[in-house]
């Protein structure tokens, strides 16, 4: 199992339309990529604060995909990418970091 995760970094102007993001986004990206049969599931968190109560966020927001693997995430990503990466700007001025990670379970 792969976690494929994009972050939103949080910096001094970085603008994040929250209710464009729940509302049309996200719905949008679940319908393209779990229409795959490796995909496992997705969550999303807000960024509160770094290690102190009173600090910014590391990240603004946090989107986590579940996928049988790495493969199978790129086979149902690549024919929508356009698509996805195109209404990043309707949402956010941020520039997305991708991560992907094996998930260990515990």
């Amino acid at each position: 199992m792969i976690r494929v995760s994009i972050l939103y970094p949080h910096s001094d102007n970085v603008h994040f339309d929250w209710p464009y993001y729940v509302q049309q986004h996200m719905p949008m990206s679940i319908r393209l990529l779990s229409a795959h049969p490796g995909y496992s599931g997705v969550s999303v968190a807000r960024g509160l604060s770094g290690a102190s109560p009173e600090s910014n966020p590391g990240f603004v927001a946090e989107c986590h995909f579940t996928f049988t693997g790495v493969d199978e995430f790129i086979a149902a990503f690549t024919p929508h990418a356009g698509e996805l990466e195109g209404d990043i700007s309707n949402y956010t001025n941020a520039r997305p970091l991708i991560q992907f990670s094996e998930v260990i379970g515990l």
